[in-house]
């Protein structure tokens, strides 16, 4: 329906050559109505008033007897209490419908991205750690992210900035040296160094020369100590080949880099060496700095005290790194809102150094995440490792399974689907700035607006379409209030995925799927399909295979599976 709103707005604002009103603008004004008895969409005079100079109702009639029959896709107007009421013809609509069946998959993808390239730096956990539900938000939102850009036509570079540097290793080699059994951490892998590190931390609140120990540690590493850059690689090769790349492969997630904090420690020193010639780098109580006072931030550390670097120092030389190698014309950070001082110190200092693509980067921050209201803290295990979670959500979907459909084919790929489906539509179905607390029962919760479902809506349009068999060509029919409705909220999934983009906001589309999924189950509650007369039911059928396509771009995108039978 936007072309037609398009047009609409476009003699709108041809009525008003002197108020110079932006057709695109005011085709964002209009609005869907409450209920259909009041129209297919509407406009709100009062919107207008202050421009126009005139009162809502006075505008509203106005416009009503100057687009009268203007327009054939329209039945009639109607001007209500300051309200423009639009009803468009049912010829209009099933013409409308039969342009998004032809685009089949297509529909909803635009070109706004052709020629552009887009890098996301998202999930980024730090190696020898568990992957835990920490890592959920960064990991789903950033992937959804992805995926909208995608969809707009964008050459999408999903980076893994994995924390395989800093000081939490120096404390990792300092428990290993102390307390560590190789063959216990061939054996056991992430999860005994999580035991290790968690005892390191423990045994620090009584002794803090242990801190001391990891900082000499770290700092060996970084001056090319070859025992402690050995036992690193090992840690971050075992981390990569187990747990890590499970969960990935769980959750459908492909990565074009891996370069993590390491790969840009040959790089900081062009870093540093540029922010003294410029004269930006200053000492202060032994740490270099670049001073942001002026731009109402505390100053970005640049360098440590005993010279080694920190994730500042590698996160500019990473955006200068995937400047030259890409080209990227949006950089996006999704990392949980805590960082967001971080991302504009770094943001700063590059704009500083000259680089006026500065503002090409982007911080999508989310909010935190707690676990029955407390705080997550690896070192003191306080943690739900998503391994765990993915599992006993697809054990309780099998076990549903085994109730309602022992026979049914493929459970175990079923159940795994869905659960990790659930999983992933609970994360994103809040706006994503909304911290989080997590809670068993409320993430593995299959009944109501959920993953599941979505899913179990998209596997009915998918029965429905097996059992139709061919139709005939659809012609002009009557429609009912529930096909009217479907056909308003499928028109709307273009608009909805490019305000989720614009947004970085995959819970819109969230929010969308539930609204399709409500509004088809009506219809095909309400609504015979295969026991239709020929002609309505080529129309209802067309309408579902529509749905399908919708509801299954607007699932991938949020990275949720498509089961065609649950």
């Amino acid at each position: 329906m936007q072309s037609l709103k398009l047009k609409i707005a476009e003699k709108i604002s041809a009525l008003y050559p002197d108020a110079a009103l932006d057709a695109q603008k005011l085709c964002e004004l209009f609005d869907a109505t409450p209920d259909l008895k009041l129209g297919d969409f509407t406009l709100a005079c009062f919107k207008l008033a202050k421009v126009l100079r005139n009162s809502p109702q006075r505008i509203a009639d106005f416009l009503k007897s100057e687009l009268e029959g203007g327009l054939d896709a329209l039945e009639r107007i109607e001007s209500v209490n300051g309200y423009l009421n639009f009803f468009v013809s049912d010829a209009y609509k099933l013409n409308f419908v039969k342009a998004m069946d032809s685009l089949g998959a297509d529909y909803g993808k635009n070109t706004d991205g052709e020629g552009k390239t887009m890098c996301i730096d998202y999930s980024s956990p730090n190696i020898a750690k568990p992957f835990h539900i920490g890592h959920l938000g960064t990991t789903v939102i950033g992937n959804s992210i992805k995926r909208l850009f995608q969809f707009s036509g964008y050459n999408c570079v999903g980076i893994n900035h994995l924390g395989d540097w800093g000081t939490q290793f120096g404390k990792l080699i300092v428990a290993y040296k102390l307390w560590g059994d190789k063959e216990k951490i061939k054996t056991d892998g992430i999860n005994e160094l999580a035991r290790i590190y968690k005892l390191f931390y423990d045994k620090a609140l009584e002794d803090p020369t242990l801190d001391e120990k990891a900082l000499e540690e770290f700092s060996k590493m970084e001056k090319g100590d070859e025992e402690n850059l050995a036992i690193w690689k090992w840690f971050k090769e075992i981390s990569l080949d187990g747990k890590f790349m499970n969960v990935y492969k769980l959750l459908g997630i492909e990565f074009e880099s891996y370069a993590g904090e390491s790969f840009y420690i040959d790089k900081t020193d062009a870093v540093v060496k540029e922010l003294e010639e410029k004269g930006l780098l200053e000492e202060s109580d032994g740490a270099m700095i670049v001073r942001l006072d002026d731009y109402n931030m505390p100053p970005c550390i640049v360098l440590k005290k005993d010279g080694s670097t920190i994730y500042a120092t590698r996160d500019i030389a990473a955006a200068l790194y995937r400047k030259q190698t890409y080209d990227f014309d949006e950089c996006i950070y999704v990392t949980d809102a805590g960082q967001s001082l971080h991302f504009k110190q770094v943001f700063k200092v590059l704009g500083l150094m000259g680089r006026e693509w500065n503002d090409k980067l982007v911080h999508v921050p989310y909010g935190k995440i707690s676990i029955n209201g407390q705080k997550l803290a690896t070192r003191t295990g306080n943690v739900v490792l998503l391994e765990d979670l993915f599992r006993d959500a697809t054990d309780r979907v099998r076990r549903i399974i085994e109730e309602k459909n022992p026979d049914r084919e493929n459970k175990d790929e079923v159940a795994r689907s869905v659960g990790i489906g659930a999983v992933i539509f609970n994360q994103l179905s809040a706006s994503r700035i909304k911290d989080v607390n997590f809670v068993w029962e409320d993430a593995l919760n299959f009944d109501g607006n959920t993953g599941p479902y979505a899913q179990y809506t998209y596997a009915r349009s998918c029965s429905v379409l097996e059992k139709a068999g061919d139709c005939k060509e659809v012609s002009a029919v009557a429609l009912n209030d529930d096909e009217k409705e479907l056909i308003g909220i499928l028109s709307k999934f273009p608009q909805k995925v490019r305000a989720a983009r614009l947004d970085y906001e995959p819970s819109t589309v969230t929010r969308y799927i539930l609204e399709l999924c409500q509004c088809f189950n009506r219809f095909y509650h309400n609504c015979p399909i295969l026991k239709a007369d020929d002609a309505t039911k080529a129309v209802r059928v067309m309408l579902c295979r529509v749905t399908k396509n919708v509801l299954g771009n607007a699932l991938w995108i949020i990275g949720l599976e498509r089961p065609e039978k649950i």
